[in-house]
């Protein structure tokens, strides 16, 4: 197979790019869901113009290859071509974003100003994008004052959040009163958007982990229960329940079969989402 995806990469080069270059982006698009960063990455780069979609998609490759430098390198490519694309501008932030959590104590402050730019762009030229708006949430509830980010900062967009998807509002504010230690108050926030959705299973399962980060096992293992009730067949479910075995380091064995149960599925995301899956089942592996 690592022979095939190989010589399919090298195919534009024989056969010449021009008459299929939506295909070569779709082929590195299904290896990138495949996880085959590098071999997708490659593939964009055989090609004479692969266009602002095309390197964002290497930019992602690097992004999940470590290699953020060159990533933020595409990203800004496809950025100079279409500069009103705020997924563009919004991948350009992450990439950023990473960069200042690897780097040095004397460059990071400047690659953290380069992320928030980023982020507050990202969002001015998509006002209503939930996407870009909780990534700047999160970047100003993560990120130190000397960075830009700030708690006041972060509710003030967790508002707008609110104003568009009360669901999602409820489970932002719900990460601020965390952080300021407002503990009931964020469970309580978490238990109100179950009931604003009580058939949305992404907030049963907001539900568990933050249960099962506060020490609440059963109260936790009764939620996830709840969620694979509502949604029997999904693999989101399997995936985040793993993740919190593998992060807590218990029921690894449970955790495994859910991670292959996952790996095994046609229904289950490919790209970023695999990637995490493959990372747990190796650490609950211990590999």
């Amino acid at each position: 197979m690592r022979l095939l995806a190989l010589l399919f990469v090298s195919l534009p080069v024989l056969f010449g790019p021009k008459l299929l270059a939506g295909d070569w982006i779709s082929h590195a698009e299904e290896l990138y869901q495949q996880t085959d960063y590098q071999a997708s990455a490659a593939a964009v780069q055989r090609m004479a113009h692969p266009g602002a979609a095309g390197d964002c998609l290497a930019g992602r490759d690097y992004f999940l290859l470590g290699d953020y430098k060159k990533a933020s390198e595409f990203f800004q490519r496809a950025v100079a071509l279409e500069p009103a694309n705020a997924g563009y501008v919004l991948w350009l932030a992450k990439s950023f974003e990473r960069r200042a959590e690897t780097a040095s104590p004397f460059t990071a402050p400047h690659e953290a100003s380069k992320a928030r730019g980023y982020f507050e762009e990202a969002v001015a030229l998509a006002p209503n994008n939930q996407e870009a708006l909780r990534a700047l949430f999160d970047y100003y509830l993560e990120a130190p004052g000397f960075w830009g980010g700030g708690y006041d900062k972060a509710e003030a967009i967790a508002r707008r959040i609110a104003e568009r998807d009360s669901g999602e509002g409820r489970l932002v504010e719900a990460e601020l009163a965390d952080r300021r230690k407002q503990f009931d108050t964020a469970e309580d926030q978490l238990r109100h958007a179950i009931q604003i959705a009580p058939h949305e299973v992404d907030r049963v399962l907001d539900l568990a982990r933050y249960l099962a980060e506060h020490g609440r096992i059963q109260e936790s293992e009764s939620a996830f229960d709840k969620a694979q009730r509502l949604a029997p067949d999904s693999p989101k479910v399997w995936l985040a329940r793993a993740r919190v075995y593998v992060e807590q380091k218990r029921d690894l064995n449970r955790a495994r079969a859910l991670l292959t149960q996952y790996l095994q599925s046609s229904r289950a995301d490919g790209g970023s989402a695999r990637k995490q899956a493959q990372e747990l089942l190796k650490e609950a592996s211990g590999a």
